[in-house]
Protein backbone atom coordinates (compact mmCIF):
# COMPACT_ATOMS: atom_id res chain seq x y z
CA UNK A 1 0.00 0.00 0.00
CA UNK A 2 1.43 3.31 -1.43
CA UNK A 3 1.93 6.19 1.54
CA UNK A 4 -0.45 8.50 0.04
CA UNK A 5 -3.76 5.63 -0.13
CA UNK A 6 -2.97 4.68 3.12
CA UNK A 7 -3.10 8.58 4.62
CA UNK A 8 -6.17 8.23 2.63
CA UNK A 9 -7.23 5.48 4.42
CA UNK A 10 -6.29 6.14 7.53
CA UNK A 11 -8.32 10.03 7.29
CA UNK A 12 -11.25 8.15 6.18
CA UNK A 13 -11.17 5.87 9.11
CA UNK A 14 -11.30 8.77 11.05
CA UNK A 15 -13.61 10.45 10.05
CA UNK A 16 -15.97 7.35 9.84
CA UNK A 17 -15.17 7.05 13.64
CA UNK A 18 -16.65 10.66 14.05
CA UNK A 19 -19.79 9.43 12.36
CA UNK A 20 -20.09 6.27 14.49
CA UNK A 21 -19.64 8.89 17.57
CA UNK A 22 -22.01 11.13 16.02
CA UNK A 23 -25.63 11.86 17.63
CA UNK A 24 -27.01 12.18 13.69
CA UNK A 25 -25.78 8.68 12.83
CA UNK A 26 -27.53 6.97 15.75
CA UNK A 27 -30.65 8.86 14.37
CA UNK A 28 -30.64 7.96 11.26
CA UNK A 29 -29.69 4.21 12.03
CA UNK A 30 -32.65 4.52 14.29
CA UNK A 31 -34.78 5.96 11.42
CA UNK A 32 -33.66 3.08 8.99
CA UNK A 33 -34.53 0.14 11.37
CA UNK A 34 -38.05 1.68 12.87
CA UNK A 35 -38.81 1.93 9.20
CA UNK A 36 -37.87 -1.57 8.73
CA UNK A 37 -39.99 -2.89 11.79
CA UNK A 38 -42.85 -1.33 10.22
CA UNK A 39 -42.72 -2.49 6.95
CA UNK A 40 -42.23 -6.20 8.85
CA UNK A 41 -45.44 -5.18 11.00
CA UNK A 42 -47.39 -4.10 8.14
CA UNK A 43 -46.71 -7.36 5.85
CA UNK A 44 -47.47 -9.38 9.29
CA UNK A 45 -50.60 -7.84 9.77
CA UNK A 46 -52.19 -7.59 6.10
CA UNK A 47 -50.01 -10.09 4.56
CA UNK A 48 -50.57 -8.21 0.43
CA UNK A 49 -51.14 -11.09 -1.97
CA UNK A 50 -50.11 -8.61 -4.37
CA UNK A 51 -46.41 -8.10 -2.02
CA UNK A 52 -45.99 -11.77 -0.89
CA UNK A 53 -46.98 -13.79 -3.84
CA UNK A 54 -43.25 -14.43 -5.34
CA UNK A 55 -40.11 -13.49 -4.25
CA UNK A 56 -39.09 -10.84 -7.73
CA UNK A 57 -42.42 -8.54 -6.65
CA UNK A 58 -41.88 -8.95 -2.87
CA UNK A 59 -37.75 -7.77 -4.11
CA UNK A 60 -39.34 -5.26 -6.91
CA UNK A 61 -41.69 -3.63 -4.07
CA UNK A 62 -39.63 -3.27 -1.32
CA UNK A 63 -36.22 -2.74 -2.73
CA UNK A 64 -36.33 -1.41 -6.17
CA UNK A 65 -38.88 1.31 -5.05
CA UNK A 66 -37.61 2.56 -1.75
CA UNK A 67 -33.84 2.78 -2.72
CA UNK A 68 -33.76 5.85 -4.79
CA UNK A 69 -34.89 7.57 -1.47
CA UNK A 70 -32.54 6.12 0.47
CA UNK A 71 -29.79 6.38 -0.90
CA UNK A 72 -30.30 10.26 -1.58
CA UNK A 73 -31.19 10.19 2.67
CA UNK A 74 -27.89 8.81 2.89
CA UNK A 75 -26.31 11.27 1.03
CA UNK A 76 -28.01 14.39 2.51
CA UNK A 77 -26.89 12.97 5.65
CA UNK A 78 -22.95 12.74 5.06
CA UNK A 79 -22.28 14.34 2.20
CA UNK A 80 -24.19 17.44 1.79
CA UNK A 81 -21.82 18.93 4.87
CA UNK A 82 -18.92 16.98 4.27
CA UNK A 83 -17.21 20.20 3.12
CA UNK A 84 -19.28 22.81 3.94
CA UNK A 85 -19.49 21.50 7.85
CA UNK A 86 -15.64 22.77 7.69
CA UNK A 87 -16.49 26.02 6.87
CA UNK A 88 -19.37 26.39 9.02
CA UNK A 89 -17.84 25.15 11.83
CA UNK A 90 -14.56 26.65 11.74
CA UNK A 91 -13.00 23.39 11.61
CA UNK A 92 -11.18 23.65 8.22
CA UNK A 93 -8.37 25.41 9.14
CA UNK A 94 -7.11 22.67 11.55
CA UNK A 95 -7.83 19.85 9.12
CA UNK A 96 -5.55 22.13 6.17
CA UNK A 97 -2.86 21.93 9.10
CA UNK A 98 -2.62 18.27 8.59
CA UNK A 99 0.65 17.20 6.02
CA UNK A 100 -1.90 15.83 3.45
CA UNK A 101 -2.98 16.41 -0.07
CA UNK A 102 -6.33 18.75 -0.25
CA UNK A 103 -6.85 15.67 -2.84
CA UNK A 104 -6.19 12.94 0.13
CA UNK A 105 -8.58 15.19 2.36
CA UNK A 106 -11.36 15.13 0.25
CA UNK A 107 -11.10 11.17 -1.14
CA UNK A 108 -10.72 10.24 2.69
CA UNK A 109 -14.01 12.08 3.46
CA UNK A 110 -15.51 10.63 0.56
CA UNK A 111 -14.44 7.00 1.34
CA UNK A 112 -16.00 7.66 4.98
CA UNK A 113 -19.23 9.12 3.71
CA UNK A 114 -19.68 6.39 1.21
CA UNK A 115 -19.09 3.39 4.04
CA UNK A 116 -21.66 5.12 6.54
CA UNK A 117 -23.82 5.27 3.34
CA UNK A 118 -23.67 1.85 3.11
CA UNK A 119 -23.93 1.00 6.33
CA UNK A 120 -27.34 2.02 6.34
CA UNK A 121 -28.45 0.83 3.19
CA UNK A 122 -26.98 -2.25 4.41
CA UNK A 123 -29.30 -2.34 7.87
CA UNK A 124 -32.29 -1.77 5.47
CA UNK A 125 -31.43 -4.59 3.18
CA UNK A 126 -31.01 -6.91 6.36
CA UNK A 127 -34.62 -6.39 7.36
CA UNK A 128 -35.96 -6.63 3.62
CA UNK A 129 -33.77 -10.46 3.75
CA UNK A 130 -34.59 -11.34 6.84
CA UNK A 131 -38.94 -10.71 6.02
CA UNK A 132 -37.90 -12.33 2.20
CA UNK A 133 -36.55 -15.85 4.51
CA UNK A 134 -39.71 -15.77 6.40
CA UNK A 135 -41.85 -15.83 3.45
CA UNK A 136 -40.00 -17.65 0.79
CA UNK A 137 -37.45 -19.60 2.51
CA UNK A 138 -33.70 -19.19 2.03
CA UNK A 139 -33.58 -20.18 -1.67
CA UNK A 140 -35.58 -17.66 -2.89
CA UNK A 141 -33.59 -15.30 -4.27
CA UNK A 142 -34.08 -13.52 -6.96
CA UNK A 143 -30.90 -12.58 -9.21
CA UNK A 144 -32.29 -9.28 -9.31
CA UNK A 145 -31.63 -8.23 -6.11
CA UNK A 146 -28.35 -8.15 -6.70
CA UNK A 147 -27.96 -6.95 -9.83
CA UNK A 148 -30.01 -4.10 -8.04
CA UNK A 149 -27.93 -3.59 -5.23
CA UNK A 150 -25.07 -3.68 -7.15
CA UNK A 151 -26.10 -0.67 -9.57
CA UNK A 152 -27.53 1.21 -6.23
CA UNK A 153 -23.91 1.35 -5.47
CA UNK A 154 -22.95 3.26 -8.72
CA UNK A 155 -26.13 5.38 -8.29
CA UNK A 156 -24.86 5.86 -4.34
CA UNK A 157 -21.15 7.36 -6.21
CA UNK A 158 -23.08 9.49 -8.48
CA UNK A 159 -25.79 11.31 -5.39
CA UNK A 160 -22.61 11.63 -3.07
CA UNK A 161 -19.93 12.90 -5.75
CA UNK A 162 -23.33 15.34 -6.51
CA UNK A 163 -23.30 16.34 -2.67
CA UNK A 164 -19.78 16.92 -2.45
CA UNK A 165 -19.45 18.93 -4.91
CA UNK A 166 -22.96 21.16 -3.44
CA UNK A 167 -20.74 20.81 -0.26
CA UNK A 168 -17.76 22.41 -1.85
CA UNK A 169 -19.72 25.10 -3.42
CA UNK A 170 -21.44 26.53 -0.20
CA UNK A 171 -19.88 27.41 3.27
CA UNK A 172 -23.16 26.77 4.46
CA UNK A 173 -24.30 23.31 5.34
CA UNK A 174 -27.91 24.26 5.14
CA UNK A 175 -27.84 25.33 1.81
CA UNK A 176 -25.88 22.58 0.78
CA UNK A 177 -28.33 19.90 2.22
CA UNK A 178 -31.65 22.28 0.61
CA UNK A 179 -29.98 21.97 -3.20
CA UNK A 180 -29.16 18.43 -3.17
CA UNK A 181 -32.25 17.14 -1.24
CA UNK A 182 -34.08 19.87 -3.79
CA UNK A 183 -32.63 18.72 -6.90
CA UNK A 184 -32.80 14.89 -6.67
CA UNK A 185 -36.44 15.10 -5.28
CA UNK A 186 -38.17 17.60 -7.40
CA UNK A 187 -35.70 19.19 -9.92
CA UNK A 188 -34.52 15.80 -11.76
CA UNK A 189 -37.70 14.82 -12.22
CA UNK A 190 -39.42 18.08 -13.27
CA UNK A 191 -36.57 18.59 -16.12
CA UNK A 192 -36.85 14.70 -16.78
CA UNK A 193 -41.15 15.43 -17.53
CA UNK A 194 -40.28 18.48 -19.50
CA UNK A 195 -37.38 16.90 -21.78
CA UNK A 196 -39.43 14.13 -22.67
CA UNK A 197 -43.32 15.53 -22.98
CA UNK A 198 -42.33 18.81 -24.23
CA UNK A 199 -39.21 18.55 -26.08
CA UNK A 200 -39.30 14.63 -26.82
CA UNK A 201 -35.85 13.78 -26.71
CA UNK A 202 -34.52 11.18 -24.46
CA UNK A 203 -32.99 12.23 -21.57
CA UNK A 204 -30.05 10.61 -21.52
CA UNK A 205 -28.18 13.39 -19.68
CA UNK A 206 -30.34 13.23 -16.44
CA UNK A 207 -29.35 11.25 -13.31
CA UNK A 208 -32.91 10.47 -12.57
CA UNK A 209 -33.47 9.01 -16.03
CA UNK A 210 -30.34 6.65 -15.25
CA UNK A 211 -31.64 5.79 -11.82
CA UNK A 212 -34.65 3.64 -13.33
CA UNK A 213 -32.76 0.88 -13.23
CA UNK A 214 -32.24 0.04 -10.07
CA UNK A 215 -36.49 -0.40 -10.01
CA UNK A 216 -36.33 -1.60 -13.68
CA UNK A 217 -33.87 -4.60 -13.95
CA UNK A 218 -37.00 -6.92 -11.56
CA UNK A 219 -38.91 -6.62 -14.87
CA UNK A 220 -39.29 -9.74 -17.14
CA UNK A 221 -38.59 -9.19 -19.49
CA UNK A 222 -36.49 -5.95 -19.29
CA UNK A 223 -39.41 -3.21 -20.85
CA UNK A 224 -37.82 -1.85 -24.11
CA UNK A 225 -36.10 1.34 -24.84
CA UNK A 226 -38.54 3.28 -26.32
CA UNK A 227 -42.26 2.84 -26.35
CA UNK A 228 -45.22 4.62 -28.10
CA UNK A 229 -47.77 5.73 -25.84
CA UNK A 230 -51.00 6.89 -26.48
CA UNK A 231 -52.95 9.65 -23.98
CA UNK A 232 -56.52 10.56 -24.24
CA UNK A 233 -57.25 13.97 -22.61
CA UNK A 234 -59.98 13.70 -20.12
CA UNK A 235 -61.53 16.99 -20.53
CA UNK A 236 -60.85 17.86 -24.43
CA UNK A 237 -61.14 15.22 -27.25
CA UNK A 238 -56.99 15.45 -27.80
CA UNK A 239 -55.08 12.71 -28.41
CA UNK A 240 -51.78 13.20 -28.04
CA UNK A 241 -48.99 10.22 -29.10
CA UNK A 242 -46.31 10.21 -26.76
CA UNK A 243 -42.71 8.11 -26.66
CA UNK A 244 -42.09 6.84 -23.15
CA UNK A 245 -38.27 5.95 -22.85
CA UNK A 246 -36.31 3.23 -20.18
CA UNK A 247 -32.39 3.09 -20.14
CA UNK A 248 -30.63 0.28 -20.67
CA UNK A 249 -28.64 -1.46 -18.13
CA UNK A 250 -25.93 -0.37 -20.03
CA UNK A 251 -26.89 3.22 -20.45
CA UNK A 252 -27.59 3.72 -16.84
CA UNK A 253 -24.18 2.39 -15.78
CA UNK A 254 -22.34 4.80 -18.07
CA UNK A 255 -24.62 7.93 -16.69
CA UNK A 256 -23.89 7.59 -13.49
CA UNK A 257 -20.21 6.99 -14.08
CA UNK A 258 -20.50 9.89 -15.80
CA UNK A 259 -21.90 11.63 -12.76
CA UNK A 260 -19.73 10.29 -10.28
CA UNK A 261 -16.55 11.40 -12.43
CA UNK A 262 -17.80 14.79 -13.33
CA UNK A 263 -19.10 15.92 -9.67
CA UNK A 264 -16.30 14.67 -7.91
CA UNK A 265 -13.57 16.42 -9.54
CA UNK A 266 -15.83 19.85 -9.84
CA UNK A 267 -16.37 19.14 -5.97
CA UNK A 268 -12.52 18.57 -5.50
CA UNK A 269 -11.40 21.37 -7.82
CA UNK A 270 -13.77 23.63 -5.63
CA UNK A 271 -12.63 22.33 -2.94
CA UNK A 272 -8.72 22.91 -3.90
CA UNK A 273 -9.35 26.57 -4.11
CA UNK A 274 -11.06 27.46 -1.54
CA UNK A 275 -9.30 29.50 1.38
CA UNK A 276 -9.75 28.20 5.26
CA UNK A 277 -9.53 30.89 8.17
Amino acid sequence: MGRPLGRVLKLARSQFKEYLRSRRFALTIGTVAVIGLIETAVLAYYRPTSIISNPVTFYSGGWGGPIDYLILFAAVIFGADAIAGEFQNKTGYFLMSLPLRRSAIYAGKYLAAMTASITMIALYLVFLVLNGVYYFGTSAFPWQLGASFALSLVYLLAVLGSAFLFSSLFKTSTYAVLVVAVLFLIGFSILQAWVTDLVRIEPWFLISYASGVLADIFQTPYPPHTQTVVVHGSITSVTLTVTAYTPTVIEGLAIMAGYFLVTTALGLLLFEREEFA
